[in-house]
């Protein structure tokens, strides 16, 4: 017996449970098929519990600024069990909420793998069920270096969520430069751990503005997180203590250490679903090819979210899987995702709020016609304190009219204040628009309506 559906999403992280959501509101008859816990890689094993750790370092901080505004305080211990089980505490209660609300939005959940057999047909656990359209969204894992010996012993971010539970890990190495790497290494040194960083080259946070590179790194040297651009494991051990020994290509060591976590990018998980029993092509990466409809080089088989190699973020996710039941269902059939001007923020200490263009990415479209404005001042927070964590801003404008197409912040509220100015900007905001807004006093945020 074959079990028939207009949907069935592949995955239930953001993409997959967005885009059978709102199928299901306009009376389509769904399913998801998952292996795991639903709420994918962001809920259990990122976005939700980074931003957790993410608030507790940020206490360690205001408790360490609480003593430079008269209070007689002090940190005092961690009880890191005691943080970890109240995040996961808080993450069991999502994934419980997920299986009500499916149930009572009438989407079935199939537990289990998922497999093409054909176009139109998937196996799950030996049962087949067959759709009118089948969405992927089976999003992507961490990578861990298959040529050097001893990578396993390193964990990844899907390990630091799921196997640090009971003791902080004072001396922590992390392989990356890029989001998780930094988030993952400020957010352990604001709890006070020993952190190195190791990235091949300058720049970290490769894409983002040079400003951003650049008042980041200034931030993490501030923060006596040591930073090395050249050091290349080439091999890991671990001793009888637990504690694992780094041994690198130039010969010297690294011992003592409790945590060596790799963050050197995700690997899609379109490799052992089937697609070679379909006509979905995929890069040589395993990104997963479609138009700008999302739609994939097979009849109706469509793929959203971290595998299409577009925009690697939860809400791109979630915009994407709507706009696609709205099309197919809706009745909207021009509805699709806009990559462009696309805001996110970085949960680093201080925190980072990006949209639009970098400068160098603008100057490339738009050569002399590219004019920016920026500035850089201690918040007021911080005048009070011994830390003078800097703010910095930069606005880039093109053409007579100065039209904004980049927005670039780092600093204490950066990951509140974003928001609005991406509404604005992806309104085509000039900059005239942005000096002809009164400006809210005292806040960091009204210098972006204030720069000369």
């Amino acid at each position: 017996m074959t079990n028939h559906y207009d949907v069935i999403a592949i995955g239930a992280g953001s993409g997959g449970l967005s885009v059978a959501e709102r199928a299901a509101s306009y009376g389509a008859k769904c399913a998801i098929v998952e292996a795991g816990e639903l709420g994918g890689t962001c809920v259990n094993v990122g976005c939700v519990p980074k931003k957790v750790m993410w608030y507790g370092a940020s206490l360690a901080h205001a408790i360490r600024d609480a003593q430079d505004y008269g209070f007689d305080v002090t940190a005092g211990e961690l009880n890191w069990e005691k943080l970890v089980m109240k995040r996961d505490n808080f993450i069991g209660g999502i994934n419980d909420w997920y299986y009500d609300y499916l149930a009572g939005q009438n989407i079935e959940l199939l537990e289990g793998h998922a497999r093409f057999i054909d176009n139109k047909t998937l196996e799950v656990d030996g049962e087949h069920y067959t759709a009118e359209h089948i969405v992927i969204a089976t999003g992507g894992r961490p990578i861990i270096p298959e040529d050097i010996p001893g990578a396993e012993l390193g964990m990844t971010s899907d390990g630091f969520f799921n196997d640090l539970d009971e003791i902080q890990p004072e001396k922590v190495v992390v392989v990356g430069g890029g989001y998780i790497a930094l988030e993952l290494a400020m957010m352990m040194q604001g709890f006070g751990s020993d952190v190195s960083i190791l990235h091949q080259g300058w720049p970290v946070l490769i894409g983002f503005d040079e400003m951003i590179q650049t008042a980041l790194r200034a931030e993490m040297e501030a923060s006596h997180i040591h930073i090395d651009d050249d050091a290349i494991i080439s091999q890991v051990e671990k001793q009888d203590s637990g504690k694992l020994t780094l041994y690198f290509e130039d010969g010297t060591t690294l011992a003592e250490v409790d945590a060596l976590i790799w963050a050197i990018g995700r690997r899609p998980n379109t490799d052992t679903i089937g697609l070679d029993n379909t006509d979905v092509k995929i890069t040589d990466n395993g990104m997963v090819v479609v138009d700008e409809y999302e739609q994939t080089t097979a009849p109706d088989i469509y793929a959203i979210g971290d595998i299409i190699g577009k925009a690697p973020l939860t809400p791109v996710a979630i915009a994407a899987g709507r706009r696609l039941a709205d099309r197919l269902y809706g009745g909207k059939p021009e509805r699709k995702m806009d990559y462009d001007m696309v805001a996110t923020v970085m949960f680093t200490h201080p925190p980072i709020g990006t949209v639009g263009l970098s400068e160098a990415a603008a100057r490339e479209i738009y050569g002399d016609t590219v004019k920016v404005y920026q500035t850089r001042f201690v918040p007021m927070y911080h005048q009070l304190t011994r830390h003078k964590v800097k703010t910095s801003m930069k606005l880039i404008v093109v053409g007579d009219t100065e039209k904004v197409v980049g927005c670039h912040v780092i600093g204490l509220g950066a990951d509140e204040m974003l928001q609005g100015f991406a509404v604005a900007i992806r309104m085509g905001a000039t900059k005239q628009d942005f000096d002809d807004t009164v400006a809210i006093h005292p806040v960091s945020a009204e210098e972006l309506v204030t720069m000369k």
